[in-house]
């Protein structure tokens, strides 16, 4: 069953994030965003997995680390601040998070929660500036979305633990 995590964890998806078309603004169109691409859907659901795994602190501190540090990323990147490597820094966080999680890699929460917050700064810049200047409802939609992915992970968390050993579940 390991096995078969690592192999989906870095398993390429195509990139379907960024669809155009009539939603690009707005509440709805935040939300729909971390849905509709394989690299934020397992980057989120992958960081409330993990979480859930790590168990006590970590399952509050790492969903809320990527959250603030998304809201700063969608600032920055909504700002025209910009940041370097941040697709490739994505992809990263993409494969990094998942690995952890399908691996249930055990790290002291001083460790998880920056790796953790880096990647949603830079999961937040690309919403952010793909969002534009003016669309905070964007952003809010964004960071609901992302939570509740968040949470879908940690869900999955306490059954999963039962097939991983060396997972622990507070």
């Amino acid at each position: 069953m390991k096995k078969l995590l690592v192999v989906l964890a870095l398993a390429p998806f195509p990139a379907l994030a960024h669809p155009g078309g009539p939603l690009e603004h707005g509440l709805a169109s935040g939300f729909l965003h971390p849905l509709l691409g394989a690299d934020h859907l397992v980057a989120m659901v992958a960081v409330g997995l993990w979480a859930g795994l790590q168990g006590g602190a970590a399952r509050l501190a790492l969903p809320g680390a990527f959250l603030g540090a998304m809201a700063l990323g969608m600032g920055l990147g909504m700002a025209g601040v910009a940041l370097p490597g941040v697709e490739a820094g994505v992809l990263a966080s993409v494969l990094l998070l998942g690995v952890l999680a399908a691996l249930a890699v055990r790290v002291p929460l001083g460790v998880a929660a920056p790796l953790v917050g880096l990647a949603g700064l830079l999961h937040g810049h690309a919403h952010g500036a793909e969002a534009g200047a003016v669309e905070l409802s964007y952003a809010l939609g964004a960071l609901a979305a992302t939570a509740a992915l968040h949470g879908g992970g940690l869900l999955l968390a306490r059954p999963l633990a039962r097939l991983l050993p060396k997972a622990r579940v507070a």
